[in-house]
C-alpha cells in the first residue's frame, strides 16, 4: 500500500510540475545597436506555414527591450528585430539575452544581416550551433554565386550548373554537421529543432535513436509527442506525393479571373508544373530556361503551368508582363501556404513533371535535368507507339 501511495504521490507531483512548466515565464531582453523605431520587436510562433505574432514591444530610448514570455508550449520561436534581423530560439525555462545590430547603416543596404548569438542555457547553446550552421551556409551560397558569376567564358546555363554542383556540396556538408549535432546533443530538449532538418529515409535510424533517448528521459514530454505526431503526418503526405502517385488537385484563378485552373485541367498531356514568385531571384533566373523548354517541347505535347505564391497580385502581374511567359498562370491564395503544405515544399522554384494521367514523374527539376526528363518521356512515348504494330489478317 505504501508503495502504491508513493506512486500516486509521484504521479501527482509530476502533474503539478507539468502544470507549473506550462505556466513558466521567461525573460527575453537585450539591446539593439541601431534601432528602427518604425517597427516593433516581435515574438513569432510558426506552425507549418502559419505565422502568429504572440507578443510585441517597443525598443526603449536607450536601445534596450524586454519581454516576459509566458511559455505554454515549449519549442522553437522566432524573435524578430524590427524587420531587420531575426533569430530562432528555444523557449522553455531559460532566461535569454539577445543583442542585435538592428538597422543596416551602410550606404548601400543589402539584406544580409549578421549572425545573432543567444546568451542562454544548454537548450539555446544548441540553437546557437544550429543557427550558426544556417548562417554560414547562406554566406557560402552567396560567395559561390558571386564567384561563379565572375567566371569568364561560360554562359548563364553553365554558370547555373556549376553553382548547382557547389550548392549540392554545401548541402551535404551542412547535413553532416546537423547529424553530428543530433547525435551528440540528444540529451537536450532543443534537439527536436535539429531533428526537423533531418528529413529523408537515410536519417530515419538516427532520428529514431535520438527520439528514444528523449522518450526515456520524459515519455510524456508534450513537444516530443507533437513532434512524433507531426512527423507521422508529414511522412503520410510524402507517401501521397511519391513518384507514381496522382498529383494533388487544387484550383486557383488566372490573372484575368475568367477561369480557375489546377493540374487536373491538364490531364491527357505531359505537364511541367512550376511554383514561383515575383520576388524570388532564382525563380526569375529559371524562367528563360523554362521558355526555351516550352519552345522545344510544347509542340510535342508538353504543357506548362505556373503557380505564383505571391502575396501581392500587382507584383505578380507586373512580373508576368516582364517575363512574357506564354503559358497558363494562376496565383495561389494565402501566399501559397495551403498549396505549399499540400505539395510539401518550402523553397522555390519548385518544378514537377506529371504524366498524361496526372501522376508525378519527377520533382524539383531545373535546367538540363528538366530537358532530359522531358526527352526521356517523349522517347518512351515514341517507343510505345511502335512497339506493337497493327497486324493484318
Amino acid at each position: 500500500m505504501k508503495k502504491l501511495f508513493n506512486l500516486v504521490l509521484g504521479g501527482c507531483l509530476l502533474l503539478s510540475a507539468g502544470s507549473i512548466s506550462a505556466q513558466k515565464i521567461i525573460t527575453i531582453k537585450g539591446k539593439v545597436q541601431f534601432p528602427e523605431n518604425r517597427f516593433k520587436m516581435e515574438i513569432i510562433e510558426r506552425n507549418g506555414f502559419d505565422k502568429t505574432v504572440l507578443d510585441s514591444c517597443e525598443v526603449k530610448s536607450d536601445g534596450t527591450y524586454e519581454f516576459k514570455m509566458k511559455v505554454e508550449h515549449p519549442g522553437v520561436y522566432t524573435l524578430d528585430c524590427q524587420k531587420w534581423q531575426s533569430v530562432q530560439f528555444w523557449a522553455e525555462d531559460e532566461d535569454l539575452e539577445i543583442n542585435f545590430r538592428g538597422k543596416d547603416t551602410a550606404k548601400i543596404v543589402i539584406k544580409n544581416p549578421p549572425y545573432v548569438y543567444i546568451n542562454g542555457g544548454p537548450n539555446n547553446e544548441l540553437m546557437n550551433l544550429m543557427n550558426w550552421d544556417g548562417y554560414r551556409g547562406y554566406q557560402l551560397m552567396i560567395a559561390v554565386a558571386q564567384g561563379v558569376y565572375r567566371i569568364p567564358g561560360i554562359d548563364d546555363q553553365e554558370k547555373q550548373q556549376v553553382s548547382g554542383k557547389f550548392y549540392d556540396m554545401l548541402g551535404e556538408e551542412s547535413s553532416a554537421r546537423i547529424k553530428y549535432l543530433a547525435e551528440h546533443y540528444a540529451d537536450r530538449n532543443s534537439v527536436l529543432a535539429v531533428l526537423t532538418r533531418l528529413n529523408g529515409d537515410e536519417n530515419i535510424e538516427l532520428v529514431e535513436k535520438v527520439l528514444a533517448k528523449l522518450e526515456a528521459k520524459n515519455p510524456n514530454y508534450a513537444p516530443l509527442l507533437k513532434f512524433k505526431a507531426d512527423r507521422a503526418e508529414a511522412q503520410a503526405q510524402r507517401e501521397r506525393l511519391a513518384e507514381g502517385n496522382v498529383a494533388p488537385e487544387f484550383s486557383y484563378p488566372t490573372s484575368d479571373g475568367k477561369k480557375n485552373l489546377g493540374p487536373q485541367n491538364f490531364k491527357g498531356k505531359i505537364l511541367v508544373l512550376d511554383f514561383w514568385a515575383s520576388w524570388c531571384g532564382p525563380c526569375r533566373q529559371e524562367i528563360p530556361h523554362l521558355k526555351e523548354a516550352y519552345k522545344a517541347f510544347h509542340d510535342k505535347g508538353v504543357e506548362f503551368f505556373s503557380v505564383s505564391i505571391d502575396k501581392d497580385g500587382a507584383a505578380w502581374r507586373k512580373a508576368m508582363k516582364e517575363e512574357n511567359m506564354p503559358w497558363e498562370q494562376v496565383q495561389a491564395a494565402k501566399s501559397g501556404k495551403d498549396v505549399m503544405k499540400l505539395y510539401q515544399f518550402s523553397g522555390i522554384p519548385y518544378i514537377l513533371v506529371l504524366d498524361k494521367e496526372g501522376k508525378i514523374v519527377a520533382k524539383n527539376l531545373r535546367g538540363k535535368a528538366l530537358n532530359d526528363k522531358l526527352e526521356e518521356m517523349l522517347s518512351e512515348k515514341g517507343k510505345k507507339s511502335i512497339a506493337m504494330p497493327m497486324m493484318g489478317m
